[in-house]
């Protein structure tokens, strides 16, 4: 509790020639609370509360995937893969098990299911596996890359790139039946194309081909749900940005680029802004468009193309990686003395400052409602995380 202090004119408080009045009790109530207040605003964020796990090996890589945090090792003969509950009273894997060669994971969650996929040294897809959510077991694998889509999925292949691997895809894509991983059906794709999985049923995939069509597929049946043409843009798997049922599209203009907003299914534009210089990043964070540039980070409602908040300077934070599942955006900045991080959280609201972690944490992932990092001694180590609040 703070405690206000009178100092009266035996310790320095000049005469008055007039008498003073006295302060209503209420008006130094009140002073107080202001006090209190301002004490509490510049205070420094306290440290949160940790969940600490086993020491990991150096090697070991950590996995988000839905509401589990995987760790693969692949310094072990045969390599394995065990998954935690990051919420778990207990940092005890809730299962291990054996997996082929890999040199790197990425993994989600559909269901009862975790879809795996391994790559090789150069970051090119091996295979998918679908394993048990429950238990780790594999149910199926299939050799090329798996997205889930709602209640459903589809396998495509990627396009060779060491610099970035990911939606950039060629070839065929695949629906995929997720009971037993067959094939059921399959549409070309003549050059290369963009493909983004759209959340929650029903299961949708956007196809995005390098000459701007867009066809928006069913992956229950293959059948055509929308059509469009995109003006030229980076495709790329940053852009464009999947938002609810809309899509935002950034693309150069003259003099500088656009960001131009996109009804779903029909394709249709419903909004155009400017979009800061030089080069921006954009996705989704709890239904808003979140995006930063070289020196602001800032948010767009993807309904109307409006501006719902601005952090000025939040570039100097960086995101925390994780799965896209377009929740609130965990941000993280380093402190000059080297001693801790700082953590902040984006959504509906304007970042906040949340807490502290301490010095030596590395190798963070977003999961869940959580932050799962090493910490200096390279223990597990889980900070449940706040909400970002709504409007």
């Amino acid at each position: 509790m703070q405690t206000l202090i009178e100092l009266g004119a035996d310790r320095g408080a000049p005469e008055l020639d007039e008498p003073r009045p006295p302060t209503p009790r209420w008006g130094r109530a009140v002073a107080l609370l202001l006090m209190c207040a301002l004490l509490a605003a510049a205070a420094p964020p306290a440290r949160l509360p940790a969940l600490t796990g086993p020491v990991l090996p150096e090697r070991a890589v950590l996995v988000g995937a839905g509401p589990l945090l995987m760790v693969a090792d692949p310094g072990v003969d045969p390599p394995t893969l065990a998954a935690y509950d990051p919420m778990a009273p207990r940092r005890t894997a809730r299962w291990r098990v054996d997996v082929p060669p890999a040199a790197g994971w990425s993994a989600e969650a559909s269901g009862d299911l975790l879809l795996v996929t391994e790559r090789d040294p150069v970051r090119q897809v091996v295979a998918t596996t679908a394993r048990s959510a429950r238990t780790g077991e594999p149910r199926w694998r299939r050799p090329d890359r798996v997205y889930a889509a709602g209640d459903g999925a589809v396998a495509v292949t990627e396009v060779r790139s060491v610099a970035d691997p990911g939606r950039r895809i060629e070839g065929v894509v695949h629906g995929v039946d997720l009971a037993t991983g067959a094939t059921r059906w399959s549409v070309s794709v003549p050059s290369t194309a963009v493909l983004i999985a759209l959340p929650g049923p029903p299961g949708r995939v956007l196809v995005l081909r390098d000459d701007g069509l867009a066809r928006l597929y069913d992956v229950r049946d293959g059948t055509v749900r929308g059509v469009g043409r995109l003006p030229a843009a980076d495709y790329a798997p940053d852009n464009p940005q999947v938002i609810g049922e809309h899509l935002v599209l950034r693309h150069p203009v003259p003099g500088g680029d656009e960001l131009l907003g996109y009804d779903l299914p029909a394709l249709s534009v419903r909004w155009r802004v400017p979009a800061p210089g030089g080069e921006v990043t954009i996705r989704g964070c709890q239904g808003l468009l979140c995006g930063a540039d070289r020196r602001d980070r800032w948010a767009l409602d993807p309904l109307t193309g409006e501006r719902v908040w601005t952090w000025p300077g939040g570039a100097a934070w960086r995101a925390v990686p994780g799965a896209r599942g377009g929740g609130p955006q965990l941000l993280l900045r380093g402190e000059r003395d080297g001693q801790r991080d700082l953590v902040a959280v984006a959504g509906r609201v304007a970042p906040r400052v949340t807490g502290v972690l301490p010095g030596g944490t590395r190798d963070c992932r977003a999961v869940a409602a959580a932050l799962a990092c090493r910490d200096s001694a390279g223990r597990l180590t889980v900070w449940p995380t706040p909400a970002a609040g709504r409007t």
